[in-house]
């Protein structure tokens, strides 16, 4: 199998989302483990000023989708922020799986050249899909979902680096 941007982003982001679950999941036991109300870990953050895991995998769900849909040039679907619990954080990350693997390589042919065209608050940027994926997509993807794990880990979550890297 040759070396595609199908590869580098479509089985690259589900795999991120399964490793997501998972750690997910963690956190969820881990509470009911210690009796912490889910609340404590769902509204957690690193810092003040940043998102909590929540936020956090809503914008790494985001990030997939939209990758994925800018990519293909299909749709974006629209998820509203409403998860308030772990299950809803689970059905949102299969709805995002879902879609991704909706996404096939004859979607993303020749999606390195096509123009992505991103709206960012104050600014669109425009790049090549190979330079959206690699300059922006995946490093934006990896921080949230890394963000995420930090989370859980900073809680006391016993999460470890197999965890995110998930099954190899």
């Amino acid at each position: 199998m040759s070396f595609s941007i199908y590869r580098a982003s479509v089985p690259v982001l589900i795999r991120g989302l399964e490793s997501l679950t998972a750690i997910l999941k963690k956190g969820e036991a881990f509470a009911a483990e210690k009796g912490l109300a889910p609340a404590e870990l769902l509204e957690a953050r690193l810092y003040d000023d940043m998102y909590n895991l929540i936020r956090q995998v809503q914008l790494a769900s985001d990030s997939a989708k939209g990758c994925a849909a800018r990519l293909s040039a299909k749709e974006n679907p629209s998820f509203p922020d409403t998860e308030t619990s772990f299950a809803e954080l689970y059905a949102r990350i299969d709805k995002t799986i879902a879609f991704a693997k909706s996404v096939t390589e004859a979607d993303l042919a020749s999606a390195e050249a096509r123009t992505v065209v991103l709206k960012l608050r104050s600014r669109e940027v425009t790049f090549t899909g190979a330079d959206y994926l690699l300059n922006f997509a995946l490093p934006n993807y990896f921080f949230h979902v890394t963000t995420a794990y930090d989370i859980l880990r900073h809680k006391g979550v016993p999460l470890g680096k197999p965890d995110y890297i998930g099954t190899l």
